[in-house]
């Protein structure tokens, strides 16, 4: 059903459009795109032909670290989120990395349930991480591999 691949310049501008509608506080165009420049490994989740998410993350030495992620509303719950992380995990560990990182919302229980499934835990809390219109804590997770 669903199909993960590289990004490549051509996903660009689609991935960017899911950035805007999934994500409270997207990152600007200008940063979604120059992660892409500067090597941030980036795959996307297509179902049929139709770029349905991405997910970005960069691995220095032994730690890899998500940065973002997004599936269409439409397509949430469905296993697309599931296929990004699991490729996420499996990418990493052939870069070499030991133990994955992110943050999340405080709020957004979903993702947190979501990340807890594939064995992430809470390491700490970063007060006021998200400024702007829905400012939020971030929750710190990580998940050794």
């Amino acid at each position: 059903m669903f199909k993960i691949a590289l990004m490549d310049q051509s996903d660009l501008e689609n991935a960017y459009k899911i950035e805007q509608e999934s994500n409270p506080t997207p990152w600007s165009r200008n940063n979604f795109f120059s992660s892409f420049d500067v090597g941030h490994h980036s795959l996307i989740c297509k179902a049929n032909k139709e770029l349905i998410g991405f997910i970005v993350f960069s691995v220095i030495k032994n730690e890899s670290h998500l940065l973002n992620v997004a599936v269409i509303e439409k397509w949430r719950k469905k296993g697309a989120g599931s296929l990004l992380i699991e490729s996420l995990i499996k990418q990493s560990k052939v870069l070499g990395a030991k133990k994955v990182f992110l943050e999340v919302r405080s709020k957004n229980l979903n993702a947190i349930k979501f990340y807890e499934k594939y064995n992430f835990v809470k390491d700490a809390i970063r007060a006021n991480y998200y400024p702007g219109e829905y400012p939020d804590d971030a929750v710190l997770m990580s998940l050794d591999i």
